[in-house]
């Protein structure tokens, strides 16, 4: 232990599990944006992704990976796809393309599906913040969301952390 400490010193160890923290961040988010380039490549972009029956819980995952592919995208109040969006118009789109139809706006959406609190969110979870509810972003995990933000910004992934946090659903 005497000799860990002298070779490894604190500062050292701590250096270390933050870059490893890093590799792992950046792994699981390359395996995310490969998983939604595969799930969509091809002609099937247009069809809805096709889920097994026994799996409705992995709805929200097969939307998050179907957004995924609308990143870059430019943001226009009241759109809803597939050539522009706003929040609840890609959340919508999105849901659509994994066989779930939601309401349209943010306030509504925000009522769909169970509760889920906080610290319990899972990638494809529907987050929803300001109060009265008004934005809407699709948890990707790690405390960051797929989103349409707003005008000039294109569909992006963002901290949560910038937001007022409201409520979260499952579908």
């Amino acid at each position: 232990m005497a000799r860990d400490r002298l070779e490894n010193p604190p500062g050292r160890r701590c250096r270390q599990a933050k870059a490893k923290r890093g590799v792992v961040r950046a792994a699981v988010s390359a395996a995310i944006m490969g998983a939604a380039l595969a799930a969509t490549a091809g002609p099937a972009m247009a069809a809805p992704v096709t889920l097994p029956a026994s799996a409705p819980s992995n709805v929200g995952a097969a939307a998050l990976r179907v957004a995924m592919t609308q990143l870059g995208k430019p943001y226009v109040w009241g759109a809803a796809g597939p050539n522009a969006y706003d929040c609840s118009g890609l959340v919508r789109w999105a849901f659509r393309q994994a066989g779930v139809n939601l309401p349209r706006t943010s306030s509504t959406q925000s009522t769909v599906g169970k509760p889920v609190s906080r610290d319990q969110l899972r990638p494809g979870d529907l987050v929803f913040f300001y109060s009265p509810v008004h934005h809407v972003g699709i948890y990707v995990g790690d405390g960051r969301i797929l989103h349409a933000s707003t005008a000039g910004q294109p569909v992006k992934i963002s901290s949560m952390a910038g937001f007022p946090f409201h409520n979260a659903r499952r579908l």
